[in-house]
């Protein structure tokens, strides 16, 4: 079995990330994107804008990526500068080989060491694994939204999950 580790992205991880994404948006209805970005949507999630804004990836024994997380900004407000929306995509090949679990733990971990106070996921509906996961690593469903999304010709759901991160004094 191959070992995974976590790290912050890299220049050099954009075109992996960036193919496992159009994956998803080509396949699945896990992205409400029906095109897949360019590799400029990636650098500025790489660059970021906030000490909040995180892109990680799950390596292999090979340092290559095999997944990502990300957290960017929730609402444009400035009240929600300490709330940032999280996202979470893993190569088909090692889904279900606890990489989530390794990865998405990384993620909040840097996102509160860094002062961000709400972490805030959107699960596109059915969606058990990610379900799943969003609750193994601690957060709370706290919605559902009815047919918010409408790709391959079907409505989907939304199902909306936050874990509070760093309480402020």
């Amino acid at each position: 079995m191959s070992s995974f580790a976590t790290r912050s992205a890299e220049e050099r991880d954009l075109a992996v990330i960036s193919s496992i994404y159009t994956q998803a948006v080509e396949h699945s209805t896990s992205t409400f994107d029906l095109e897949p970005p360019d590799l400029d949507y990636w650098r500025a999630r790489l660059d970021g804008q906030h000490p909040g804004d995180h892109l990680l990836v799950a390596v292999d024994s090979d340092d290559v990526a095999v997944g990502y997380a990300y957290s960017w900004s929730y609402r444009p407000r400035p009240a929600y500068q300490l709330t940032r929306e999280t996202s979470i995509y893993l190569d088909r090949k090692v889904r279900g080989l606890g990489v989530g679990k390794l990865l998405y733990p990384a993620l909040l971990e840097t996102m509160a060491v860094s002062g961000v106070h709400s972490a805030i996921a959107l699960v596109a509906l059915p969606n058990p694994a990610s379900e799943r996961l969003h609750l193994a690593t601690g957060f709370e469903k706290v919605g559902q939204m009815r047919e918010v999304g409408y790709k391959f010709d079907q409505w989907i759901d939304v199902a909306w999950y936050q874990k509070l991160l760093v309480t402020l004094p």
